[in-house]
């Protein structure tokens, strides 16, 4: 089956940062959650999908197309929801709605309404007097109304009200559950897509860290947590971000099973979330603490 999404090599070279061979593949009908923290890449990887940059090194693929060979048609297959919008303050949304729509080949009127009537929304309400919930419900309602076979999110969620953010995130399951639509997640507040992710990638200094399924992730992950006897047990272990305490130590393994054999007994191991994952990494990276 063909990938919705598909990028080989990514690269791009700034003055100070460098976007470093990212590649990673989204099937169809899943949620892929692409983390890191601020700085680490993930917007100017999305600027790169939408051909808003242009890349060093590598390719892009939406539905087998080049984004950039191809971009009209490309366009027209995504919708795009970011943090920042874009939209006029001093249109109402339905005068908005009727500037974008025209460049969509499949804008569906009735989507659009239904999408508006599921989300709150009030069409005639101007985008100024808009709060940033519902600026964001409105740009996901305008993302989903041209039948997009994905959809690219560039951190919705950031300051947004838990209630807002549930809301969103329950309109994305419900898109993945009707199976037309795909979606690339980017964040940085990962209890979002412990929620809601099938895949996730990491990425750190313009770097990729991890990229597989989440549930494959958090069954062999684990926190680890003894002695300094266990800690010399570990030896041969690959330690993420060890964190030295007054009477043991904490850090992160790819291999839960594989460290509590070499550790010996009393090694305690605990399930991650993504944050915890984020942040050993990140640490482990940075060089700290270890």
């Amino acid at each position: 089956m063909q990938d919705v999404l598909k990028v080989e090599g990514l690269t791009k070279q700034y003055e100070d940062f460098m976007l470093d061979g990212i590649s990673f593949s989204l099937p169809p009908g899943y949620i892929m959650g692409f983390i890191g923290a601020n700085g680490a890449g993930k917007t100017t990887t999305i600027k790169l999908i939408m051909n808003l940059i242009k890349k060093d090194a590598g390719t892009i693929e939406v539905m087998g197309m080049d984004n950039i060979r191809e971009e009209r048609s490309v366009k027209d297959k995504i919708g795009f929801v970011y943090d920042n919008a874009g939209f006029y303050e001093e249109l109402s949304m339905e005068q908005m709605k009727n500037i974008i729509s025209r460049y969509y080949t499949r804008w569906d009127e009735t989507a659009y309404k239904r999408y508006l009537k599921r989300l709150g929304l009030k069409k005639n309400k101007k985008i100024g007097d808009l709060s940033k919930g519902m600026r964001m419900k409105y740009a996901l309602a305008m993302a989903l109304s041209h039948h997009a076979e994905l959809l690219l999110m560039d951190e919705p969620t950031s300051g947004l009200d838990p209630v807002i953010r549930a809301e969103l995130l329950g309109v994305l399951q419900e898109v993945i559950e009707e199976g037309d639509c795909s979606v690339f997640f980017s964040t940085h507040i990962t209890s979002d897509l412990d929620k809601v992710a099938d895949y996730v990638v990491m990425i750190h200094d313009g770097e990729m860290i991890f990229n597989d399924a989440k549930d494959r992730l958090l069954e062999h992950y684990r926190l680890v947590k003894g002695t300094q006897g266990h800690l010399s047990n570990l030896g041969g272990q690959r330690l993420i971000g060890t964190d030295r305490l007054p009477h043991g130590f904490s850090a992160l393994v790819a291999d839960g099973r594989a460290a509590a054999k070499a550790a010996g007994e009393g090694l305690v191991l605990e399930r991650p979330t993504l944050e915890d994952m984020m942040l050993y990494h990140v640490r482990d990276a940075a060089g700290r603490l270890v």
